[in-house]
Order: structure tokens, then sequence, then C-alpha cells
């Protein structure tokens, strides 16, 4: 099987609403081709409907469903050649492997010939050839998301739709497959858009990731760009942890300076006045030794503390900023963590980043 051209999906301004329930409200996406991209969001957050909006099942509202600049949206399933995976993979227990990836062909009536090539094509290219004539429960789980994979790409499908197919997984496999899928994007070519609620998954998978929450598109970017520039306060505590710091802001050379209480937070960007939301990784801050300074130095007392493996999470309880999340390399820590243990923490002026708001969230009163 070869790598092949991906197709280009568009939605423009799609909504879906379930009598006075809105499922998805207004969004608008472009996927290029040959594109990794993610839905992301928890729950209830949009994110299904939209895949399924794009598959055929669901028929949008409002908007459009385009693929290559072609209008879709009244195509039933069956006439857009998508490949779908499903979260519980969808096999036929009575059915062998290899007679589970010829199904699509059957049903679109190939050739013996040509379809059992297909399918010697696709279980290569997952590395189950050797599995062609056992069952699905003679499978693994991994093993059985590898073949309904197989599946879905041996009839050349214009996209790949995957609905959560490592949430099944233990953590360890999921790790393992997420690298493979990841691998096999690269190989065959083609448009792939995944739903997932995990983060990690996510941001290892994607070439973009579309954010949602509450039915409507937060952000869209590559995963870089949502992590260290997240638009608003939803999407920085979503895709990973944040500190979140308000004061009032006021310009200063490179940036602007935030003060809350006695403490002044100087940060680069954009010159800010008025009331400042910032969002501060845990992972860029250190713990500084007697001496050391940085752009921000605030000093404080270890709240609470937990050791991770690959590194300590620290609670450290400030006078002004309220409690502020620290994550330190293991190898790296400069002191021995202790409840009550004085500590200076530093960060770079160019470490926090402004966000907004979310429509209808609460003012923060400070660091959450």
């Amino acid at each position: 099987m070869s790598a092949v051209a991906g197709h280009a999906l568009s939605l423009q301004r799609v909504s879906k609403r379930y009598g006075d329930f809105v499922a998805v409200q207004d969004a608008s996406l472009e996927v290029a081709s040959g594109q990794f991209l993610t839905l992301l969001g928890p729950s209830g957050s949009g994110k299904t409907t939209i895949l399924m909006m794009i598959a055929g099942f669901v028929e949008p509202t409002e908007g459009r469903v385009l693929l290559d600049g072609r209008d879709i949206t009244a195509l039933p399933p069956e006439r857009r050649d998508f490949g779908m995976v499903f979260q519980g993979y969808a096999l036929f227990p009575h059915m062998t492997v290899a007679e589970n990836v010829a199904f699509p062909l059957r049903v679109r009536k190939l050739g013996r010939a040509e379809r059992d090539a297909k399918v010697r094509a696709a279980l290569d290219l997952v590395q189950l050839d050797r599995f062609a004539e056992r069952k699905p429960s003679q499978l693994s789980g991994g093993q059985q998301q590898r073949v309904a994979l197989a599946r879905a790409l041996v009839f050349d499908p214009a996209l790949l739709l995957l609905d959560e197919p490592l949430s099944a997984l233990d953590k360890k496999l999921r790790a393992e497959l997420q690298e493979e899928l990841k691998a096999l994007h690269r190989r065959v070519g083609r448009t792939f858009i995944n739903v997932t609620h995990d983060q990690e998954e996510a941001l290892s998978l994607s070439d973009e990731i579309a954010i949602l929450n509450h039915g409507h598109l937060i952000q869209v970017g590559a995963p870089e760009t949502l992590y260290e520039r997240p638009a608003t306060r939803f999407v920085a505590d979503f895709l990973g942890k944040s500190n979140f710091i308000e004061g009032e802001a006021e310009a200063d050379a490179g940036g602007f300076v935030l003060r809350r209480g006695a403490a002044r937070v100087v940060a680069s960007g954009a010159p800010r006045a008025g009331r400042t939301l910032l969002s501060l990784r845990p992972e860029k801050i250190a713990l500084l030794p007697e001496g050391a300074t940085e752009d921000n130095v605030v000093e404080g007392r270890i709240a609470s503390w937990s050791y991770v493996g690959t590194g300590y999470a620290l609670t450290v309880m400030t006078p002004d900023l309220g409690n502020i999340r620290v994550h330190l390399p293991a190898w790296r820590i400069p002191v021995s963590p202790a409840e009550g243990l004085p500590v200076r923490l530093g960060w770079a002026r160019d470490a926090a980043v402004a966000v907004a708001e979310d429509p209808g969230s609460p003012v923060p009163g400070g660091v959450a």
C-alpha cells in the first residue's frame, strides 16, 4: 500500500442543535491535505458531534462541509468514502483478521485477486501479516486496534476518522500505539482527523489541534503554539497545567508589569494596561539557590509536595500571589522538599503569557 495524496477538508460555520440544546455553535475549521488534526476537549464539548458531521452520520443544522472544495454536506456516509476507527474497534468476532480487513472490499465488489492483494498490503502496513487467520478474540487490544486501522485504510479512503481509538488501552500500550499511529500517518500520507479528550495524546500525535468547549471552537493551532501561547484561560488550563495570576498591568520596556499586592511581575509581549490575567506553566519556574536572581523572584514556603517519578510537584504558598505550583526535574532540584521549607521562586519575563477569560467564566480571585 503506497502513500497517496491526502484530501483537504473545510467546515464552514457548522452548527448542530437538538431542540434548545446547542451541541456545536458556528464552528469553522480548515484541515490541510495530509494533515493529522485532533479535535480535543472535555466530555460534552462537541468534538464527537463534529466528527459525526464530517462522517455524514449527523446532518448540520447550519453550515457546510467541503472536501477539496466540493460541498458534501448532504452526501450520505456511504458515498463519502471515509475510513473510520471507533473506540470499540467494531470487529466481527466470527471473521478472521483477513476477513475483517477484506469486508469493505467485498462490499465494494472487488475481485478476489485484487482484494487479497490489498488485504496483504494493509496487514503488512500495520505489521499483522502473521495474524491473518486468527480471530479477534485471539488478539491483544493493541492488535485489535491495528486490525481496525487496516480495515479502515484498505480501500484507500479520502479521509481517516478516528473516534478515541486508543482510549480502551492501558497507559503503557496507549503510548506505544501513539508512536505507531504517528508513524503510520507519515507512511500513508492521508488526512487523519482524530477525536480525544487525552491532552498528551493530542500533543504527541497532531500536526494541529482544535480545542473545543461547550460546543465552541476555542483555539486551533500547532501543539507547541497552543501550549506555549494559549489564547484563553480554558486552553491554558485544559492543555497541561498552569498557574493564573491576575492583577493590574502597565506598559514597561519590552512588555508590561503586572502588580498584585506588593508583588511585581514583569512579562514580555505587547504592552498592556488595566486588569490582566497571566498563565504561568509550573515547569517554567525554578527554585533559586542563595544569591541567584531572575527577572521575577518571589519568596514563599512549600505547602505540599509529591514525587512523580520524573520529578517533583510542589505547591508553594506566597504572600501576594497565593499558591503557586512548581514542577522540577528530580535530578535538578536544589533542595530536599519539606513542608514549611522557605524557598525562592524565579522565572524569566517571557515565561508567562497573557490570556483572555473565557465567555461566562468567573473572574479569578488570584492564582488557581
